[in-house]
């Protein structure tokens, strides 16, 4: 079996961040998000994995290279425009040929794993197998109604969805899908509509089934989102410090702090990640913050956050639920608030 990962998208709710940066870059508990969807792909036996890829190609490259680090091999497929998810399907068929296939979304963390979904398609065969979940407010993902485990009808962001039930973002697909895409038009929003293409599969009589995902999935396309999964993964955290940490500091608790990094004269409480090369002075560091590398946090308390690699934070009384970017800079002013803010940025100030 082959894997179709996607990570091509423009991630318009990750502004300011995926102004400069693709937002499955963005990282979780220390890692880019990119990361656990192709650990998901390995851990399930899935090595040659195919990733499409935009206008952020070279930064993913760069990032992934060619994914020995990761234990899987990697072929980049460029899409030039985002066309949709079953036009996706259609430039990766010479990487897909003839084979089985999963496709899975780059934006979303499913730290569970795949695997018992994977294995369940290995043996049963239908032309197409979703993994969906049930969510509060279907309306704004592609909706399922099943007879059983059969599915029946699929919907793209119905505003009167008839199921609570949503993809999550992972498929299944025997190379029957090849013919359902090259039968579908585009959609009213001018893309080729994977929904649509399994719907044909559906009408078509083929077999097509759907199985409820019960564990850890978030969809990390906007701020909320990423803090959210990043709590979730530093929970699972191990201590490990590798770092220096004077004496005056001290660590309670889940705590990493990578090769290069210093602690000076701070507290930190678990679980927490500070990156490599960074410098923690004068600083309280709450549980589930990850502090990427480089940075530099003087004098500063912070809890619940992500800080992105290179940043700087000085004086700060306390940063909750933030998220920095990479090469900020925050810090304090003699009187007033400065603030120097770039489109799509959401600043809140304490009265």
């Amino acid at each position: 079996m082959k894997a179709l990962v996607l990570a091509g998208g423009s991630g318009t709710r990750l502004r300011p961040l995926s102004h400069s940066m693709p937002k499955q870059l963005v990282p979780v508990a220390g890692r880019p998000v990119l990361e656990y969807g192709l650990e998901s792909l390995r851990n399930a036996g899935i090595r040659d994995i195919g990733v499409v890829v935009g206008g952020w190609a070279s930064a993913i490259k760069e990032a992934l290279g060619d994914g020995s680090r990761l234990g899987v091999r990697i072929t980049y497929i460029r899409q030039e425009q985002p066309l949709g998810l079953a036009h996706c399907v259609r430039l990766a068929k010479p990487f897909l040929g003839d084979s089985n296939f999963a496709m899975f979304l780059g934006d979303i963390v499913m730290p569970g794993g795949i695997a018992g979904s994977a294995d369940e398609f290995r043996s049963t065969r239908p032309e197409a197998h979703l993994l969906v979940r049930r969510v509060a407010d279907p309306r704004a993902f592609g909706v399922v109604e099943l007879a059983g485990r059969a599915v029946r009808r699929l919907v793209e962001k119905p505003q009167q969805p008839q199921s609570d039930l949503a993809l999550t973002g992972v498929y299944f697909f025997t190379p029957a899908i090849h013919r359902a895409v090259d039968a579908i038009g585009p959609s009213a929003r001018g893309e080729l509509e994977i929904t649509d293409a399994i719907q044909w599969l559906v009408d078509h009589g083929a077999a097509v089934t759907a199985e409820e995902y019960d564990g850890y999935w978030r969809d990390t396309g906007d701020a909320v989102a990423v803090l959210d999964c990043n709590r979730h993964l530093l929970s699972s955290l191990s201590r490990s410090v590798r770092g220096d940490v004077d004496v005056r500091s001290r660590l309670s608790g889940r705590v990493v702090v990578e090769p290069g990094a210093h602690v000076v004269a701070s507290r930190i409480t678990g679980p927490a990640i500070i990156g490599a090369g960074t410098c923690i002075e004068n600083c309280v560091i709450d549980a589930y913050t990850s502090i990427g590398r480089g940075c530099l946090l003087n004098g500063t308390r912070i809890g619940g956050s992500v800080v992105l690699d290179d940043a700087t934070v000085s004086s700060v009384p306390l940063l909750q639920d933030s998220i920095i970017g990479r090469a900020a800079v925050v810090g304090p002013a003699s009187s007033h608030h400065r603030l120097v803010i770039g489109d799509h940025t959401r600043i809140e100030i304490a009265a």
